[in-house]
């Protein structure tokens, strides 16, 4: 088993959602991009809640989608020794400081927390979020096989933090 290091966050100063999942996949880690892996839905469904088509952008291009909308992409975790992908192997984590996005993005409005992993981690280190709105969803990890029109609809709840 192999330690495993994360991706720095992505965040303009006006950033009023972040959405943090839990430790980038093989894939993402190594093209060095979040959500890299082909079958990952979420810039599928970012881009259904933003109502454009994210997918097929070149990575560059969804970066400036999400400073557009004000979006912040990290992760709970800073590092862990994991074999393979799935976050039930993750072991031995250290997390990221994510209690201080509060203080570091003034316009920050809400949490999102990608998956359940991200969730239990996330929401233990943030605690009550001090005035942000905490939400869960569904992972979109292709390990997690719900319907992505089930997916699609828990994922709606961002909508009102993503207007530019």
């Amino acid at each position: 088993m192999s330690v495993k290091f994360g991706l720095p966050p992505i965040a303009a100063p006006d950033v009023r959602l972040f959405i943090l999942g839990s430790l980038p996949g093989d894939a993402s880690l190594e093209a060095r991009r979040y959500y890299a892996h082909p079958r990952n839905q979420f810039w599928r469904l970012l881009g259904h809640v933003l109502r454009e088509e994210m997918e097929d952008l070149a990575y560059e291009k969804r970066l400036r989608q999400l400073r557009i909308h004000r979006v912040g992409l990290w992760d709970v975790v800073a590092s862990a020794n994991r074999r393979g992908s799935l976050d039930q192997a993750i072991r031995e984590a250290e997390h990221n400081r994510i209690e201080r996005l509060i203080e570091e993005f003034g316009d920050l409005e809400a949490v999102a927390f990608n998956g359940g992993k991200a969730a239990a981690i996330g929401r233990a280190l943030i605690g009550h979020g001090d005035g942000l709105r905490l939400i869960d969803l569904p992972s979109s990890s292709p390990a997690y096989t719900r319907p992505f029109a089930e997916k699609a609809a828990a994922w709606e709840a961002l909508g009102e933090f993503v207007q530019p």
